[in-house]
């Protein structure tokens, strides 16, 4: 008997799972299996990051990817979703340059197989008091990084996204001064933590949730992890990343997960997990760096978080 029409995988997502899975080198065994199984059966040779996977249940793909912040798409939480198809992903460049000694720009495809990706299972907390714990695959910005050697003047990492009025409706509102940019320090740009990440549950990333290619640090606020990428800068100095620019009160150039630093507008001390019970799920405690104090922890003492938030 014939497949029903709606039994049929599109080919446009058939084609996107084909590529995500060949850059990801990992056994087809590997790929297949439960989100926990992954986490206990990276391949020999290769080590598991401690707190690189959460045993929090991992929120359901519809919400993450129908409940974003991306306002070059809209300013409601369900825009993205609805207003991303503009998006072209490919081709897609993303130049990396500055302080270094060999810059250079990047294809999306030489991007997904520089190096082996793996699924990691982490939470993803936002300013606003939602949070998700989101099974992202990617691999750590440093393999990207080394490939352009930072000379020692280099500091700082500065990141681009698109900006483009024929694709971005959200452009328009002025919220920002585009390209949205972020940054970080160089330290916490190699931490093995930080995560170019490509996909999210076994396929492609979602436009709406930063196609082809964006930043996740789990230590931090949401709005960190800078999407659609197009440069990667080296700098000396601080970069001028687009929240602090706009309200320096509000949003910090750290901007790590603290909830005894409030947002001037409300607590940071407790949040809300997209997909549990909706407006009436019991809030829970915010953690320090969002559960992630063991491994990265260090790279602040001595800092005083309340004045460098």
């Amino acid at each position: 008997m014939s497949p029903l029409p709606s039994e049929i995988t599109p080919r446009p997502l058939f084609e996107q799972r084909r590529l995500l899975l060949s850059a990801l080198a990992l056994p087809a065994a590997f790929a297949a299996a439960p989100a926990q199984a992954k986490a206990a059966a990276l391949p020999a040779g290769r080590s598991k990051l401690p707190g690189a996977v959460v045993m929090d249940k991992p929120t359901e793909r519809k919400d993450a990817t129908s409940y974003n912040n991306f306002y070059e798409f809209g300013l409601d939480k369900e825009d993205p979703a609805q207003q991303a198809h503009r998006l072209r992903t490919r081709p897609w460049t993303v130049q990396v340059d500055g302080e270094c000694l060999k810059p250079r720009s990047f294809g999306i495809e030489e991007l997904l197989k520089l190096s082996a990706q793996e699924e990691r299972i982490y939470r993803l907390r936002c300013v606003e008091g939602w949070s998700m714990v989101i099974p992202w695959i990617g691999y750590p910005l440093a393999e990207l990084l080394k490939q352009v050697e930072p000379t020692g003047k280099a500091k700082f990492v500065e990141f681009t996204t698109l900006a483009d009025k024929s694709q971005m409706p959200g452009l328009s509102a002025g919220v920002l001064d585009w390209p949205y940019r972020e940054g970080l320090r160089l330290d916490e740009a190699l931490h093995p933590l930080t995560l170019l990440s490509f996909g999210m549950y076994g396929e492609l990333l979602p436009n709406q949730n930063g196609a082809p290619v964006r930043l996740v640090v789990p230590w931090k606020y949401g709005f960190k992890s800078a999407k659609s990428l197009v440069r990667i800068r080296l700098t000396e100095k601080p970069p001028i990343t687009s929240w602090n620019a706009s309200a320096p009160r509000e949003y910090g150039f750290f901007s790590n997960v603290n909830p005894q630093v409030d947002h001037p507008r409300w607590s940071q001390a407790s949040e809300r997990r997209i997909g549990e019970d909706g407006l009436f799920a019991k809030r829970r405690p915010t953690l320090m760096f969002n559960g992630y104090t063991e491994q990265v922890g260090q790279l602040y003492t001595g800092m005083d978080l309340r004045r460098w938030f």
